[in-house]
């Protein structure tokens, strides 16, 4: 069997936890912060589970 490969692109957007679900983190939290309340940018900093749809697939790129 061949060894798998991670795509880089995805190991630079998800990481896995140690029960091997994957966390993403949120967009729309890097410029243009001025017109936004604290509490939704505190939120946006904040790491999240990937959509359970999309699991399988990003658990495929991130074999290790």
């Amino acid at each position: 069997m061949p060894k798998l490969k991670t795509h880089k692109g995805a190991a630079k957007r998800f990481h896995k936890t140690g029960t091997g679900q994957v966390m993403r983190s949120h967009a729309f939290g890097r410029h243009i912060l001025t017109s936004k309340p604290h509490k939704r940018k505190k939120k946006l900093h904040q790491s999240v589970l990937a959509d359970p749809t999309n699991q399988p697939a990003l658990k495929r790129m991130l074999p290790y």
